[in-house]
């Protein structure tokens, strides 16, 4: 089983370039699952006191759904804290669990696919093979999404196969089954205790709508194209390791409705993916001053990487 390419930092920078990004803050990451869990509260209150704003609300939840999934991919990595009983706690407690993950079977599944990214024996790569796909394949994915289809599936459907032992084996390591399928009864025991939070506050009904629904909508949709963005149509990236991943520059918009956390700059993140998120555009500005930089994947935006992974080959 070949590994996946690799260059060290030596390749781009001296060790006095390269040392701020292997230094780990204490607060950082810390703060930034604060954050996320600030802005999920706003967009609450804010749905709640302002009911018309509750389309917006959704889209804003659902994007920081997927800003925990994210912060469960720093844990992943050991970035979240220096300590790693902190940084573990934050990442399976915090950001794990709410949306029905498992940091613990995460973790080992996410590093294997750094391992081997794009190689075969890449868990992820069932992903990224199918694009491109023609434009009324890729609408049909993300109807199923925004309709709740693929919450059904994942939170219904795998975990109930999982238990009658019904899924088949190369199924072992399915990207829904690791990722959302699994953790069921964490996962309900905490929505079951923020479901009483909302009850004894007086809205009741904002679980359904300004949690639930978020969670059932829109983020199953901006994780699909998260997936499609990072590694979809990608040429060469099975032998280079500047073309492992893509990095999408992500305008205002698209960092809070689509790519929160820096999660746009995936291509610097494979190439040295022990560096905190929160370094990532610093190491993206520093790289792109390399000539090296050039055999990189980037993208102006996501609507370009969707017009990329729905245009068939000539």
């Amino acid at each position: 089983m070949p590994a996946a390419p690799r260059i060290a930092p030596s390749v781009l920078f001296t060790p006095q370039e390269w040392a701020p990004f292997q230094r780990r803050s204490a607060w950082a990451g810390p703060l930034l699952v604060a954050h996320c869990w600030a802005v999920i509260a706003l967009a609450v209150a804010a749905g709640v006191v302002l009911p018309w704003l509750i389309p917006l609300c959704v889209m804003i939840v659902g994007a920081r759904q997927l800003g925990l999934a994210i912060l469960m991919h720093e844990a992943a990595h050991g970035g979240l804290s220096r300590s790693p009983r902190l940084n573990d706690f934050l990442g399976h407690w915090l950001c794990a669990t709410p949306i029905g993950a498992s940091l613990a079977a995460y973790r080992p599944y996410h590093l294997t696919h750094h391992r081997f990214v794009q190689q075969a024996e890449d868990p992820d790569l069932m992903l990224s093979a199918p694009f491109p796909v023609s434009p009324a394949s890729l609408r049909r994915k993300l109807i199923r999404d925004l309709t709740g289809q693929t919450f059904f599936k994942q939170r219904v459907l795998l975990p109930l196969a999982q238990r009658r032992s019904t899924v088949p084996r190369e199924a072992a390591h399915d990207y829904e089954s690791i990722v959302t399928g699994r953790s069921v009864l964490p996962f309900l025991i905490f929505n079951a205790v923020l479901l009483a939070g909302f009850v004894a506050a007086g809205v009741w009904w904002a679980f359904f709508v300004l949690w639930l629904l978020p969670m059932a909508t829109w983020f199953p949709m901006v994780t699909r194209l998260r997936n499609i963005a990072e590694h979809a149509c990608v040429e060469g990236s099975a032998v280079d390791p500047f073309r492992a991943a893509r990095t999408t520059r992500a305008a205002w918009w698209e960092r809070a409705f689509i790519a929160p956390y820096w999660v746009n700059f995936h291509a610097e993140h494979h190439l040295f993916m022990h560096v905190p998120c929160w370094k990532l555009p610093r190491l993206h500005r520093a790289i792109h001053a390399r000539p090296q930089a050039a055999a990189m994947a980037v993208s102006p935006g996501y609507l370009d990487v969707i017009r990329t992974a729905t245009r068939r080959p000539a």
